[in-house]
This record gives C-alpha cells, structure tokens and sequence, in this order.
C-alpha cells in the first residue's frame, strides 16, 4: 500500500509538471482570438456582431475540427515515444500536417460562401458580409494551424513543454500590439483583426519549426518528408476521425443551445446571458484541456513502453487534479456570483441573471474538468471511438432534448437550456468514468505494441 501511493504521489508530480504549462499554452492559444474580439468591440455594433458571428462559425467549422483531428497524433506520437520509436514521431508529424492541410481545403469553401450561408439562416445582410469579410482574412491563419497543431503535439508528446510556453506567450505578445496597429493606427477595422491573427498564427507556426529542425532535443525524433508520411494518412485518420467527432459534438452542442436561444421571448437578454456563460465555460475549459493534454502524454507514453499499471496510475493522477481544479474554481465562482456578471456587461438584469445561472455554470466546470481529462486518457489509449459514441448519446440523444423541453415547454427559458446541456455533461463524465474505471490496461499496452509493429508482436 506504501508502495502504492508512493508510486501515485510521482506520478501526481509529473502531471502536475506537464499539465501547468500546457495549461498556460491552451489559455494563450485562446486569448489571442479574444483580444482582437475585444479590440473589434471598441469599432461599433455593426464590427463586434459580425466578428463575433464569424468567430464563431469559424470556430465551429475550422479551428475546432482542426483540433479535434490532431487529436489522432496523441495516439501515434505518444505511444512512439514511449516505446522508444523515435523515427516514426517524425513521420507521423508530417502525416498529420499533410491530413489537415487536405481537410483545410473544403473548410475554405464554406467560408468563403459565408455570407451566403448566414443570409440564408435569416442573418441581417450587412452582418453577414461583414462576417465573410473577416472569415477570408482569417483564412491563412487555417492553414496556418494545420501547421501550428501538430508541431505543438509532436513536441507534448515529447513533454517538450515550455519552448511552447516561451512561444505562445512571445505570439500573444506580439499579436496584441500587431492587432492594436491594424485595427486602430492603421484603420484597417475587423479586417486589421482577422490579418493579426493569421500573422500570429503563421509566427507561431515558424517558431516552432525552426526549434524543432535545429534543436537536439529533436535530434532523434525528427525526419524528412517521405513516401511513409502519405502511407500513414488512413491510419492517421483512423484516430483522428473519431478525436475529431468526440470534440466538436460537445463544441457543437453549445453552439445549437446559443442559437436556440434566439427563438426565446426577449432574445437579446436569453442570447446575451446563454454567450456569458459559454464564454465563461469557454475559458475555464483551457484548464481541463491543459491536464487533458499532460494526461494523453503520460497514458501513451506508458502505454508505448509497455507499462500497463504505470499508465492507470497516470490516468487517476490527472483525474484527481482535474477534480481538486473543479472545486477550487466551481467554489470561486460560486463565491464571486453576484460580481462575475459585471465583468461582462453593466445591465443589472443581466447581472443578475449571471448569479441565478451561477450554481449551473459551476455543475459545467465540474463536468468538464472531469470530461477534458478523461478526453485526454482517451487520446493517449486510443479509444477516442468510445469517447464519440459517448459524446453522441450524452448531447444530442439527452442533453438538447432536455434543453428543448426545458427551455420551451417548461419556460424555463435560458436556465432550461443551460440545464439541458448540463444534464448532458453529467451523463458524459458518468460513462466516460465509468470507461475508464474499468479499462484494461493490459490490453491497451497490447494494442499499442501491435499497432507500433504493424500487428506483430515485438522481437525480444
């Protein structure tokens, strides 16, 4: 038992390590889409609508999915390394690149046909082609992150961490004041915004290319551009795909709340109260998603190595961290109810409104915490198809319907829709424990052997 909890009480260390400064990473990733929104605020109504519908959209149909298929490189990098298969990191890396630069390509249809899409959904015109205005200039910044993505796991799964930290924080740095030029020295409006972040997108981008080709803590994990990086595309999205499904049903899910609440009775107090609270949700989500990542990176580490119980230890490790983070923040938020909602706006009503919502938002951090960790297990084992199911059934088979009848039926209006999704975030953390309680982590080292030797076991 000694032994136990000494072998725990590493482990706690490490992740801790890891999970802090992805963390900081995932937070100012985040922010440097939310200080150009800030900035656009200060233009007018007509600038702040349509960044914020763009952004949005954007999110939904670009960055998100982005991110969700880079989760497939946790399962491949991760377990390389562990099992101490350094040249293949180098060719996932570059399979992952050429994946989500291929899917960047129909994204950018969409996007380009924006307004059209927005106008037909009963969008005001103007809005509209603001909106399309910006998403075009955001478009470098796609491709941009189909480069930025999978460098950043390539070095997590390294538990490379802080010449990330040291990247991020020169990019939003930088961006800040490119973003302050362009929208305000140079007038260049929301189009000033949408330049600014592609240009820090890109700078992200050549950093971390230039650490990785002339780094020696690279030296043995990176590689040339070869026929094995096209070879390696199904298999790459054989995770990915389902990574993918896992993270934009939740993503989606929110967003159909948001638009839902449109259709109430007094729109724009339910539309304004149901954005503050998914803004809220939004940021603390960073947290979770930071020790989700330091969680992938020891799961399959351990697991590539073929160390079954050292990678359940890993698994319970961020799970308490992920916990002990969800109390420390649901209680603060709780504490400070009557005053978050200033931060926000000045209306009282919605002030208020803020502090009813409170004790819903907290039961959302809690789920998520635990949700962002076990997503992050998940990608590290492999089982991110398990996680999509479970995603599935949890929003769109409970969640959005309780939000429905709740919000319409019942008139409960913005409240109802928030307790809908959060009956779904219940449900997912429940199975999503319940998975991973009973995971059997010999079989997950196993899997991951076959899979680093192409199905044969390997040779001792």
């Amino acid at each position: 038992m000694a032994w136990e909890w000494d072998s725990f009480s590493q482990e706690f260390k490490r992740v801790s390590f890891l999970a802090g400064p992805m963390v900081a990473v995932a937070l100012m990733q985040y922010l440097v889409q939310v200080s150009s929104v800030m900035m656009v605020g200060h233009l007018g109504k007509l600038a702040l609508s349509s960044v914020a519908i763009a952004t949005s959209l954007t999110n939904v149909t670009g960055f998100s999915l982005l991110s969700g298929l880079v989760g497939g490189l946790e399962t491949l990098c991760g377990q390389a390394y562990g099992a101490q298969k350094y040249e293949k990191l180098g060719t996932y890396l570059y399979t992952a690149i050429i994946s989500l630069m291929l899917s960047c390509l129909p994204i950018c249809l969409l996007w380009i046909f924006m307004d059209k899409f927005l106008i037909l959904i009963g969008q005001d015109v103007l809005i509209s082609r603001e909106a399309r205005n910006y998403s075009l200039w955001l478009i470098p910044s796609l491709f941009g992150g189909a480069i930025v993505k999978p460098f950043v796991r390539f070095l997590q799964t390294q538990s490379l961490i802080l010449p990330m930290l040291a990247f991020s924080f020169v990019v939003l740095c930088v961006h800040v004041i490119v973003s302050w030029v362009m929208i305000f020295k140079l007038e260049m409006g929301i189009r000033g915004a949408a330049i600014a972040v592609s240009f820090s997108t890109w700078l992200n981008a050549v950093m971390l290319v230039i650490y990785v080709k002339n780094s020696k803590a690279c030296a043995n994990t990176r590689a040339t551009v070869s026929v094995d990086a096209f070879l390696g595309i199904l298999e790459f999205f054989r995770f990915a795909i389902p990574s993918a499904v896992m993270v934009c049903l939740k993503w989606w899910s929110l967003e159909v709340i948001v638009l839902l609440s449109g259709l109430l009775p007094n729109p724009e107090l339910e539309t304004s109260v149901l954005s503050i609270c998914l803004t809220i949700s939004t940021l603390h989500f960073t947290i979770p998603y930071g020790i989700g990542a330091a969680a992938s990176t020891r799961v399959s580490n351990e697991l590539g190595s073929g160390k079954p119980e050292a990678a359940r230890l890993s698994a319970w490790a961020a799970t308490v961290i992920a916990t002990s983070e969800a109390i420390v923040v649901g209680t603060s938020l709780l504490l400070a109810r009557h005053v978050v909602g200033r931060a926000y706006s000045n209306n009282k009503q919605v002030v208020d409104y803020i502090a009813m919502m409170a004790p819903l938002i907290c039961l959302s951090i809690a789920t998520d915490s635990i949700q962002g960790v076990i997503s992050g297990i998940a990608r590290g084992s492999g089982w991110q198809h398990i996680g999509a199911y479970v995603n599935l059934g949890a929003y769109y088979l409970v969640g959005i319907p309780v939000a429905i009848l709740l919000g319409f039926m019942v008139h409960m209006k913005a409240k109802g829709l928030w307790i809908g999704i959060a009956v779904g975030s219940v449900v997912q953390s429940t199975v999503l424990l319940v998975i991973t309680s009973l995971t059997d982590w010999n079989k997950q080292a196993t899997k991951a052997k076959e899979r680093l030797y192409n199905g044969r076991p390997p040779q001792v």
